[in-house]
């Protein structure tokens, strides 16, 4: 959810923010924009459309600077439209950006009203520039700092003043943003992905930092009570964004991060040779022999994860296991249990509802802490005790793919290592498990050759408006997940149930024009499921049945069969998984939407 670049330079900057925009474009945006600071003027440049029209824009304008902000908009307060696109001015004088919301805006909007500020726009982030122009004094660097202190909410800023033409000052708290530093520049981002090829070396900020930059240095300032000290942060080398980046063979970042898999899940794998509560960190082991219960914290696709996270911890480890929706768990009153495990699940690590969501848990004495997370650096990293960090690799497309198979090789592991520090793993079980693991990602390319007879069937999806997912146990989640996935990338309405629901109610909307996709395992409840199938037929809804080689459902009158090369046990939904985003992925191809950029979606949702 929107994205910051921002630059001082002894070159100009234009093509170094825009293309830092183009980069973010993952995060999901409506509208976007870009300011430099050219002869002592603020001058900037906006569109409701993508990037790629911004800078055509600033071509044509002849747009240049050597310091400059950047902005793609998640509209939040305020319509996508011109005038609430960012950067948003005061009297010409202060520029920013923002990403977050600031919760006590209308309180100060009426305070900047009555001191005579006029506001064109329907932002919370119009406040935030008029407040800094109503604190600066020829000095943006304590402007901010005052500000800051007046704000609440959720935030990363960047700041840039036509009277101090080559400086940026920035600050956060509960949002991201790093410091990056060149060689006769400096930068702010709201991603390292953003400065991919312009530098290597980052500085990831903490809440209330203030990051003081110009051509020749930067300079970090931490609040501490009434009082700001300078302060020094570790730099970190991160070069390895180029080929993550690239879209190579490949016509989408979804399609390039669906067929990244098998290496995603090797490379998630990597250095695992047997199963210990190690794996998690060297506070992990106790955790695990003390805890009594395990509860899930995650939202969206991280939540069916989460799902199947239950199954298996209570079958392999035999330990009872809640999830919940961060969004609604913070906000209902609960029973806390100091020995429970408390678990979140997050791609960025930054997901504002799940971070809060742990931040409550922990209030409530559960500081036995743990994440899964695809950012080592992220903010859920550094505020648990234990982890373990998926090697998803950047993944760009908003639909998340491979971050979601990588969370679940990581539950299972989870799973298996609480059994071990508890006793309940045998030797069998575990070199059984460790076998099906490192031979997963070769399973995984051979579902994936699948694609021509999926995209047959997304030509038969691509003019239906519904659509059913069904599946049981553990393949119940996978139904919610594929519907999850055609509903974000084709906009056809679609709705997962485990298929023993369905007639307790949605088998009145079956008839010849709702698609019924089935996932349908070789296990111990398929019996069952043929039962529902049968329900389907009864009814002359089309069945699109997912089977494992061994199944015994073959194609017919209203059946469609594709079938998977191998039963994987309890792996089986990693597999499963695939064709569903694939099926997906054709479906939205044939439709003409945007694949990688959905409407009104973000990747990284930085916002309650």
């Amino acid at each position: 959810m929107c994205g910051i670049v921002a630059a001082s330079s002894h070159r100009n900057v234009v093509p170094i923010l825009t293309e830092g925009l183009r980069r973010l474009e993952y995060r999901g945006y409506d509208s976007c924009g870009i300011a430099v600071v050219d002869e002592g003027t603020l001058k900037r440049t906006r569109t409701v459309k993508r990037v790629n029209a911004l800078i055509e824009q600033t071509k044509i304008e002849n747009l240049h600077g050597v310091t400059g902000i950047a902005h793609t908009r998640w509209a939040t307060h305020g319509c996508p439209e011109i005038n609430n696109t960012h950067p948003l001015f005061s009297h010409n004088v202060i520029g920013v950006v923002h990403n977050g919301i600031i919760e006590n805006y209308e309180e100060l909007r009426k305070e900047l009203i009555a001191k005579g500020y006029e506001f064109v726009s329907q932002t919370d982030t119009e406040v935030v520039a008029h407040l800094v122009h109503s604190l600066y004094k020829g000095d943006l660097l304590e402007a901010v700092k005052k500000a800051a202190k007046r704000l609440r909410g959720a935030f990363a800023l960047a700041f840039t003043s036509s009277t101090e033409p080559n400086r940026v000052v920035s600050t956060k708290r509960a949002a991201p943003l790093v410091a990056a530093l060149g060689d006769g520049e400096n930068f702010v981002a709201s991603d390292p992905i953003a400065l991919a090829g312009v530098t290597e070396k980052f500085i990831y900020l903490e809440d209330d930092d203030i990051v003081d930059l110009n051509p020749e240095k930067l300079e970090i300032w931490h609040a501490k009570a009434e009082t700001w000290e300078k302060i020094e942060r570790p730099v970190s080398i991160i070069h390895e964004f180029s080929s993550e980046i690239s879209l190579g063979k490949y016509d989408h970042y979804m399609q390039k991060e669906i067929f990244e898999q098998p290496r995603a899940i090797a490379d998630t794998l990597e250095g695992v040779q047997s199963i210990t509560g190690a794996i998690f960190g060297f506070e992990a082991p106790g955790m695990f022999k003390k805890l009594n219960r395990v509860l899930i914290i995650a939202c969206g696709t991280s939540y069916y994860a989460a799902m199947i996270g239950k199954y298996w911890i209570e079958a392999i480890a035999k330990v009872p296991v809640d999830v919940e929706i961060a969004s609604e768990y913070r906000y209902r009153e609960t029973v806390p249990n100091p020995d429970t495990l408390v678990l979140t699940i997050s791609q960025s690590g930054e997901t504002a509802d799940t971070l809060a969501a742990l931040r409550h848990a922990k209030d409530l004495g559960m500081d036995m802490t743990m994440t899964i997370c695809n950012v080592a650096t992220s903010s859920m990293v550094k505020e648990t005790k234990a982890h373990y960090i998926t090697r998803a690799g950047v993944e760009v497309g908003v639909a998340s793919t491979k971050a979601f198979t990588t969370q679940l090789v990581a539950l299972y592991l989870l799973a298996l290592a609480i059994a071990k520090e508890k006793g309940r793993l045998s030797k069998e079980k575990e070199e059984k498990a460790m076998k099906e693991l490192l031979h997963l990602p070769d399973s995984m390319n051979i579902v994936l050759k699948l694609e021509p007879a999926i995209k047959e069937w997304a030509a038969l999806f691509a003019d239906k408006n519904n659509a059913l997912f069904l599946g049981r146990g553990t393949h119940y989640p996978i139904a919610l997940e594929g519907a999850l996935k055609l509903k974000e990338i084709s906009y056809i309405h679609a709705e997962g149930y485990p298929a023993g629901e369905l007639k307790h109610g949605p088998l009145a909307l079956v008839d010849g024009n709702m698609p019924v996709v089935t996932v349908a395992p070789n296990d111990e409840l398929i019996e069952k499921l043929k039962s529902n199938m049968q329900e389907v037929r009864a009814r002359n809804g089309v069945l699109y049945v997912f089977s494992d080689s061994d199944s015994n459902i073959e194609p017919g009158d209203g059946i469609n069969v594709i079938k998977l090369p191998e039963n994987y046990g309890d792996l089986s939904p990693v597999l499963h998984v695939l064709p569903l985003q694939l099926l997906a992925y054709h479906t939205a191809l044939v439709r003409g939407t945007d694949v990688d950029k959905p409407r009104n979606l973000a990747k990284s949702v930085t916002v309650e």
